[in-house]
């Protein structure tokens, strides 16, 4: 009886040990986080910032998008890979454009260290607003004949929004549009102006209540 229970003793003490090394390995992943250099988070210098915007420009990808020179940066920020990704522990910075010239949204990473382009993707998705976008677009609304003859004196530019047409006759169904709502200040909105901004022209004139 004695030397039946041996087998089983060895068998638990097999299971005990084999635990702290699958706990062990589990670990192993733990000090690359915790050791990250954490200048990788710091936000993106001008410099930097105005590296990462020539560095995209000049990839052959977007060639034409450059000579045109139709596209506006709507964001620059810091981004940070994790282990066990090539790139991880480089600068890297993500630049999202929109290029007017084609329509398009503009999606890359580009690694600081090495100046490349790491990632890059073109697609007809739609980025919100910039605060230029917005100004523009309100800038455009304001000089607009049909605005300003339907325009109170006390109306201003109340807010901008992203728009999309509802049908696919409407111009802004497929190219970036803003909406302008006008109104007065602390009151109620009045009117409603649609700029197209690949063409920077206003498309619908809308009164408030008909929106």
């Amino acid at each position: 009886m004695g030397s039946a229970k041996k087998p089983v003793k060895a068998s638990k003490q097999a299971k005990s040990k084999a635990k702290p090394a699958a706990g062990k390995h589990a670990r192993v992943r733990d000090p690359d986080v915790a050791n990250a250099d954490p200048v990788l988070f710091d936000p993106l210098t001008p410099g930097e910032a105005a590296d990462a915007v020539r560095t995209l420009t000049e990839d052959r990808r977007l060639a034409a998008m450059a000579k045109v020179g139709r596209y506006r940066v709507l964001c620059t920020e810091p981004l940070v890979v994790k282990p066990p990704h090539w790139i991880a522990g480089h600068r890297l910075a993500r630049v999202i454009a929109y290029d007017y010239s084609q329509d398009r949204a503009v999606d890359a990473c580009v690694d600081l260290d090495a100046g490349v382009v790491a990632h890059l993707e073109l697609s007809k998705g739609q980025p919100m607003l910039s605060r230029d976008e917005e100004a523009l677009a309100t800038s455009i609304a304001m000089v607009d004949p049909r605005v300003r003859e339907k325009l109170a004196m006390s109306d201003r530019a109340l807010t901008v929004m992203q728009y999309w047409g509802r049908t696919p006759t409407d111009v802004s169904y497929t190219r970036r549009s803003a909406a302008v709502v006008f109104g007065h200040t602390g009151g109620h909105a009045s009117l409603v102006a649609v700029v197209d901004l690949i063409d920077q022209a206003v498309t619908q004139v809308v009164p408030a209540e008909q929106w």
